[in-house]
């Protein structure tokens, strides 16, 4: 380890303390029915949202805790599986995980670890880079994580615990907590979306954005990649480094976006307070974003553009497809594409009961087409198949009184969005979407254990000084 990185991390570990006020522990463990305590708060996903709702729980004095993560230690996250562009697309100066400690944060780390030079000269912000300051500050933090650890079910069980199954290495455990954070990123709520037309194609013919594509194999075949979102383009761009003879990228718009919204969106007012809005302003703000989708920056596009292989369809939606004896047969308004494989860049769509940690109670869970009804030239249904979710991140009843415990259950991922604007998946609102629900989790245990706080009031006894009185008595003379 480098001196500059030692004395960082000895000026963390300084302001760690200075900022620990108030050190009082105020949550007594629940005992689970293994007769073990219960976790006070169990998040699930150790990526970067997860240590940072970890982070803001330990400064809370919530240190009862555990993260879950089904990826190995350092795979947390897309940054070394599907993420396949060179850098992060947010600026480097844009803060998140280390909620607002100067010395955690990635600046800090960057300049201690390559110099201050490389940092002045630093465009973009390396996404291994990235991943091994969250391993970082992680290990600076102390979060209790397990990797290769799944969620596989939750359940209710008495006095207002959750039972939560997983599988890891050694077999299938139960852990019992009174709150759990679903901080799962992208997938969280859905499936990552194959447009209907590409279903029926043989199935090592398409491929999502997220999925582990083998790219060394496409060498001197034809790619199409479905939509025009930064993803799409990266994997275009992956695809032709890779040698792919063609790579052809469709876009069912008559033109491609280009405005990046989520740069409009990245200021205090809205990311702290768009939550505070009712459900019509919300959703006027969220589907115009939404619906824009989100923009890519000039080097992804060159990173496609300077090769004379790549082909841009604007105005090419897919009408349908087939197999047939010369490859994979795309239907446009523009006309036929031929291709060897599809990678779709679509999205996710919601799909409650295609998760099975929340397919016991995926039917009652509300949804923003349960909660509002927008005017006619403001529907989308995709927008209303999010979770409508209350003030702390938690799941609300589509039908109250059926699942009441599902309160306890907060989610922090992209399905986040429709409810917090970005929240689950942004680096760019972390330092105001996190404390938001810490918040909204320590408000529960307190609210939850009130009867507690009262009695322990009411027992309070613990004199602040001792008083020394004279032995003489009122109205004695000397």
């Amino acid at each position: 380890m480098s001196e500059a990185l030692t004395e960082l991390e000895a000026d963390v570990r300084a302001d760690l303390a200075m900022i620990a006020h108030p050190h009082a522990a105020w949550l007594e463990p629940k005992i689970g029915p293994d007769g073990n305590a219960a976790l006070d708060v169990l998040i699930v996903g150790a990526g970067q949202s997860g240590i940072a709702i970890g982070f803001g729980l330990m400064r809370s004095r919530v240190s009862n805790i555990l993260l879950l993560d089904k990826a190995e230690e350092g795979k947390e996250g897309p940054w070394l599986t599907y993420a396949r562009m060179p850098t992060l697309r947010s600026p480097k100066d844009y803060t998140g995980p280390d909620l607002d400690i100067p010395s955690l944060t990635y600046q800090s780390w960057h300049e201690a670890r390559f110099g201050k030079v490389s940092w002045q000269q630093l465009g973009w912000i390396l996404r291994e880079h990235w991943a091994e300051y969250l391993l970082w500050l992680r290990r600076m933090i102390g979060l209790p994580v397990c990797n290769a650890c799944e969620l596989l079910e939750i359940a209710p069980v008495a006095d207002g615990l959750l039972a939560a199954r997983v599988k890891h290495a050694e077999g299938v455990e139960t852990l019992y907590a009174r709150k759990i954070v679903l901080a799962t990123g992208q997938e969280g709520m859905g499936d990552w979306m194959i447009p209907d037309q590409l279903r029926d194609l043989p199935a090592g013919s398409v491929a999502t954005v997220a999925e582990d594509i083998d790219f060394e194999k496409l060498c001197g075949k034809r790619v199409a990649v479905i939509g025009a979102g930064a993803s799409a383009f990266d994997n275009a761009a992956t695809a032709l480094e890779a040698g792919a003879a063609e790579v052809h990228l469709l876009c069912r718009r008559a033109e491609i976006q280009v405005i990046q919204p989520y740069r409009w969106l990245t200021f205090r007012g809205f990311l702290r307070h768009l939550s505070d809005l009712d459900d019509a302003w919300r959703w006027r703000f969220m589907r115009k974003i939404l619906e824009m989708r989100e923009g890519f920056p000039q080097p992804t596009f060159d990173r496609c553009a300077r090769h004379a292989n790549f082909t841009l369809h604007e105005g090419a939606p897919i009408e349908a497809a087939r197999q047939t004896v010369a490859g994979v047969e795309l239907e446009t308004p523009r006309g036929a594409i031929m291709a060897d494989f599809v990678i779709c860049g679509t999205g996710i769509d919601m799909n409650f009961a295609g998760r099975g940690e929340l397919r016991a109670f995926a039917g009652n869970i509300a949804t923003w087409a349960d909660r509002y009804q927008p005017p006619e030239d403001e529907r989308n249904e995709r927008l209303g198949r999010f979770p409508y979710l209350a003030d702390d991140y938690a799941f609300t009843e589509r039908v109250l009184g059926e699942t009441p415990w599902i309160s306890d259950i907060h989610l922090f991922a992209i399905a986040s969005t429709m409810s917090f604007g970005a929240s689950g998946s942004s680096i760019n609102a972390m330092t105001t979407a996190v404390p938001k629900l810490v918040n909204g989790l320590t408000r529960g245990l307190f609210r939850a254990d009130v009867e507690r706080h009262w009695a322990s009031l009411s027992a309070y006894d613990v004199p602040q000084a001792v008083v020394t009185r004279s032995a003489r008595t009122l109205g004695q003379s000397r």
